[in-house]
């Protein structure tokens, strides 16, 4: 019988807002740096992935400060799916 979910791979953790935002702003670094001046292209590829990670940040905080604001059980219990059961 077949199951929802594959048996041979494992979950993979999930990165909290602390180390999304580290890495961020590690992207960030390096692509300010002067080893990347030649390669502009992937500056701005570095560039837009650390402003992605930010963004994604701060829909996870606005998602988890709904799921706290909402009386609604059924609401509260599918944001708190999409935050991955935080």
């Amino acid at each position: 019988m077949a199951t929802q979910e594959p048996t041979n791979t494992t979950p993979a953790p999930q990165m909290g807002p602390a180390e999304m935002s580290g890495l961020a702003r590690r992207l960030q670094a390096r692509a300010d740096s002067v080893l990347l001046r030649d390669q502009p292209e992937q500056q701005s590829d570095m560039r837009s992935a650390a402003r992605l990670i930010e963004r994604h940040i701060h829909r996870l905080a606005e998602i988890r400060q709904a799921a706290d604001a909402t009386e609604d059980e059924a609401t509260e219990r599918h944001l708190r799916e999409m935050l991955g059961g935080a």
